[in-house]
């Protein structure tokens, strides 16, 4: 039996960016639950779920041996810090939307 879990119980992350690319780097806490979020945090469901704000395309890089993941989001700080009128122009805020995600994890 599964039940919903927030990502923030099973990893952190940190968020930086570059100009109008962002990136949040996540890591589990716990390596047993490495490969449950790698099946369920992945770019196409950042994008489905974020995608009203993450404009460009996402690519995940996986570390394993860290038991982490970076991705990278490009368009999504509106142009970047010395363009954006956007409150969060740095993108700091990724990692604490990433971490609102929910998984299942198994009981």
């Amino acid at each position: 039996m599964s039940r919903p879990v927030a990502l923030r119980e099973l990893a952190h992350a940190r968020a930086g960016d570059k100009g109008n690319r962002s990136s949040v780097g996540l890591f589990v806490y716990d390596a047993r639950h490495y490969d449950l979020v790698a099946r369920q945090v992945t770019p196409e469901r950042l994008k489905r779920e974020l995608g009203g704000v993450l404009k460009g395309p996402i690519r995940r890089y996986d570390l394993p041996q860290l038991g982490g993941f970076n991705f990278v989001m490009d368009d999504g700080l509106e142009g970047g810090v010395n363009q954006s009128l956007n409150l969060d122009g740095h993108g700091k805020s990724w990692s604490f939307l990433l971490l609102g995600l929910t998984v299942e994890i198994e009981d």
